[in-house]
């Protein structure tokens, strides 16, 4: 049997505040964007750097603590899976978007950045019976 792995791990700052919307059933969906760039030197000892873009979006109890903690400009780790949707404009054109679907989020950076408390933020999943402490 083979096995498959997608996941992704970035660190970077938020482009924009998240913004939060809910679906049709009633299920939280936040998005941003994290920018990261990454430096080094030419042959001729020049220095470069190039940033990339990802765009984020984070569901159910995630998506309401980065709507709630995150703002543009702050440091963040994100780790998740990259998922590619594809559709159709009203011309008929086939477009796609990969994104980052998150699965944790840690906020990083010193007090005085964000004005917030550093923690450790992640989506918390119901405990299956035989993984709870009889303590």
């Amino acid at each position: 049997m083979t096995r498959s792995l997608n996941k992704v791990m970035i660190i970077g700052r938020l482009g924009r505040d998240p913004e939060m919307r809910y679906t049709p059933s009633g299920r939280p969906v936040t998005t941003f964007s994290v920018a990261t760039t990454r430096s080094w030197n030419t042959t001729d000892g020049e220095r470069r750097s190039e940033t990339e873009w990802f765009n984020i979006v984070a569901w159910g109890n995630l998506a309401e603590i980065c709507k709630q903690f995150l703002t543009k400009g702050q440091q963040v780790f994100v780790e998740g899976r990259l998922q590619t949707r594809y559709w159709d404009d009203n011309e008929g054109n086939r477009h796609s978007s990969t994104e980052v679907v998150a699965n944790e989020m840690i906020m990083l950076g010193d007090r005085r950045d964000n004005n917030q408390q550093v923690e450790e933020v992640e989506e918390t999943y119901p405990a299956n019976e035989e993984d709870e402490f009889p303590f």
